[in-house]
């Protein structure tokens, strides 16, 4: 199996992020506090507290380059978090929203963030040095519910945003000041984006009849992936005006965050608490491959006994372990790792073509380190 370590840090893990040398991991165990914890020794001890939130903390980034944190929550504001001597000192962002900040991560160069609201609206913040302090410029007024996920394109003017409304999105986020104007010619995507207005829409998609969450993109910047509520996932090439379009259908609990580990295979996480592995193959199309996760074994007499209170259970939430009603490979069952459901997936290491390591966190408390170099059949694809 791919897993390498699993700690079990909380009752319940809303969202999780690593120090850029992946000696530190900052969590929030479902409240208004980021918890800080250092490995000394094989052992992880709690170094740091971040308190300065009123609510619920709903997302945390870490910059690579510059070690600053990065939080959101459902009070309505953000915080960057700096590390002076020993002690972590925050900075407020003036983010202007109505409502609970619901995403944030920060852009490949780290002179913007982008915040997604239930205000319907994203927040692109940028450091004004001439005040002192982080501003932000608002994209109204595309959205007709609220965002649940945003990620920023390699070049980092695009942005892809997900929401309720069962839409994705990219949108230009080219700020006059922060951002450099491209010269290089040669990259046509590069240097029509920087001379794009800002919170211009790209493209809207409409494939998903349902909420979406989870957006990615590729390392090349070439493929968009994101998750629907109705246990679909989608991939789209060429994102511009006449996009490329597929959707894969699989059987199980839907998912909620997905990563690019290449540019041709995804995991996807979510509700069914176990990875899972989705490829292109050599025509460019997409399909489920397998759990990454090995699942246990289901007797045929209890999987055709309890369809019922298979499905009486699942709808309020309560899915009974090692329960199924399926002889395929998508049978019904929890995973064999986390006990509840994955809400994130977070790529360890450089930005780069191929990603080997990854960590995932979850409603069970655990954040789990999975390594896929022992996995031959996924290197292989």
């Amino acid at each position: 199996m791919a897993v390498i370590s699993v700690h079990q840090f909380a009752q319940c893990i809303t969202c999780h992020a690593w120090s850029p040398d992946r000696s530190m991991v900052a969590f929030c165990p479902n409240n208004n506090e980021v918890h800080i914890y250092r490995l000394v020794e094989d052992k992880w001890e709690k170094v740091h507290v971040l308190q300065k939130h009123d609510q619920l903390i709903s997302g945390i980034d870490w910059s690579a380059r510059s070690n600053k944190i990065v939080t959101a929550s459902h009070d309505r504001n953000s915080y960057v978090w700096n590390l002076e001597g020993s002690e972590w000192v925050p900075t407020l962002v003036i983010l202007r929203l109505n409502r609970a900040a619901l995403c944030v991560q920060w852009s490949p160069k780290e002179n913007k963030f982008a915040v997604g609201s239930g205000a319907k609206t994203v927040c692109i913040c940028y450091y004004e040095q001439e005040n002192n302090w982080w501003v932000s410029k608002l994209i109204r007024k595309r959205h007709d519910s609220s965002v649940t996920s945003v990620s920023w394109h390699p070049d980092n003017n695009l942005l892809a945003t997900t929401s309720t409304d069962g839409k994705c999105r990219v949108f230009s986020t080219f700020i006059k000041g922060v951002d450099a104007k491209n010269d290089n010619k040669k990259d046509s995507k590069k240097s029509t984006s920087s001379d794009l207005k800002f919170g211009e829409l790209i493209v809207q998609l409409d494939l998903s009849s349902s909420w979406t969450f989870g957006v990615k993109w590729s390392p090349s910047g070439n493929t968009l992936a994101y998750v629907g509520h109705n246990s679909m996932i989608y991939f789209v090439d060429d994102v511009g005006p006449s996009p490329l379009a597929q959707n894969v259908v699989f059987r199980d609990l839907p998912l909620r965050d997905v990563l690019f580990v290449s540019e041709k295979r995804v995991i996807g996480v979510g509700f069914d608490c176990n990875p899972m592995v989705f490829a292109a193959d050599e025509r460019g199309v997409w399909g489920f491959v397998r759990y990454l996760a090995e699942r246990k074994t289901v007797s045929s007499g209890s999987r055709y006994g309890s369809q019922f209170s298979e499905a009486f259970g699942k709808f309020y939430g309560q899915s009974k372990p090692g329960v199924g009603n399926d002889a395929v490979e998508t049978s019904k069952t929890r995973g064999v790792v986390h006990e509840n459901c994955i809400n994130s997936i977070i790529r360890l290491g450089e930005r780069g073509i191929l990603t080997r390591r990854f960590s995932t966190s979850g409603l069970d408390g655990r954040i789990v380190v999975w390594d896929l170099e022992n996995e031959q059949d996924l290197l292989e694809l």
